[in-house]
């Protein structure tokens, strides 16, 4: 059987978000850094797909104007809203992208005028079809895009790399009809998390992999030889103390004053609430390296980046995860 354009799209999501999601995984783990021009650059074929993908389902202007409103909310993460006193100095950019803000929402109160008749329920539980159908998903898009906006700036989302690389999620896979999915779960399910949250979810799991991994590795390296050691063992790791300063780590072991004059030499069960500036670990270092410690333990600081980034296989293959575990339960 051969391919549909349909499932030519759905794969070249898949692909560019790989891409895309790869490169970005690499830089935010070694640099815990990732440029906005990383996510302008990949943005750019993700609006290319979804504009064929609109024209090869006869999208009216109401739909390709609410998509673009859900591309210029995205955008703020990026360049930044324009402020009214902007405006009125005659900026440029600033008077062009409030343009593009009006005109978008003219999309969504055209189609709302246009698809009002449809209700958000009949949408969800199947009953709508055609263009209606294909506007309350580009609304739903830019509904994703405001709960993934609003979990960063409340802290949900700590990384703003993270929330730019969920966002670019909802605007290249809007939807699960523009993904191959291999398991049909998600697609006969009446309520599934929109992809881009559902990576999110996935990312999750795949995080709760990491105690058992750093159990394994500190075992394997005969780093245990305590109870104190098992009870770090889970989230933690050793290294040479040396080597501390240039890593993206948390220093959890530490000399530790006590009542009676002396000092000894601690681990710490958890990472400190706030990061120490290099001054204060440098001088941690150098206390430890008065001690004649070589070795100590160290948390690891993840990227979310690196766990959603391997999230995308089974997002692609089993698709939400709550329609998938949910049967599995018995619900």
């Amino acid at each position: 059987m051969g391919l549909t354009s349909e499932d030519v799209l759905g794969w070249t999501r898949v692909g560019v978000l790989l891409l895309a999601m790869g490169w970005a995984a690499w830089m935010d783990h070694k640099d815990r850094r990732v440029p906005n021009g990383h996510w302008m650059v990949w943005v750019k074929p993700a609006l290319f797909i979804w504009a064929l993908d609109l024209m090869a389902q006869n999208a009216d202007w109401t739909i390709y104007l609410t998509a673009s409103a859900v591309v210029a909310y995205a955008s703020t993460a990026i360049i930044g809203r324009p402020t009214l006193s902007d405006v009125l100095a005659r900026s440029k950019i600033d008077i062009i992208v409030t343009f593009w803000y009006l005109v978008s929402l003219g999309g969504i109160i055209g189609g709302a005028m246009k698809y009002g008749d449809v209700s958000p329920i009949e949408y969800l539980i199947g009953n709508s079809n055609g263009n209606a159908s294909l506007w309350w998903s580009t609304i739903a898009g830019l509904l994703t895009i405001f709960i993934i906006d609003m979990a960063w700036r409340f802290r949900l989302i700590h990384g703003g790399a993270d929330a730019k690389a969920l966002m670019l999620v909802a605007i290249l896979i809007p939807n699960w009809n523009t993904m191959p999915l291999i398991s049909e779960s998600t697609l006969d399910s009446v309520i599934a998390l929109p992809p881009a949250l559902a990576l999110l979810m996935w990312g999750g799991l795949t995080f709760l992999l990491i105690p058992l991994i750093l159990l394994i590795k500190n075992i394997y390296n005969s780093n245990i030889s305590s109870f104190s050691d098992l009870r770090l063992s889970w989230h933690a790791s050793k290294m040479k103390l040396q080597d501390v300063f240039d890593s993206h780590v948390w220093l959890l072991t530490s000399v530790m004053d006590l009542p009676d004059g002396s000092s000894k030499v601690y681990n710490k069960s958890r990472a400190p609430r706030r990061t120490p500036s290099d001054e204060q670990l440098q001088l941690d270092i150098e206390k430890l390296n008065e001690y004649g410690v070589e070795e100590v333990w160290v948390s690891y600081k993840l990227p979310l980046l690196v766990f959603l980034f391997p999230a995308i296989i089974p997002m692609a293959i089993l698709g939400d995860p709550i329609s998938f575990i949910m049967p599995l339960m018995g619900l």
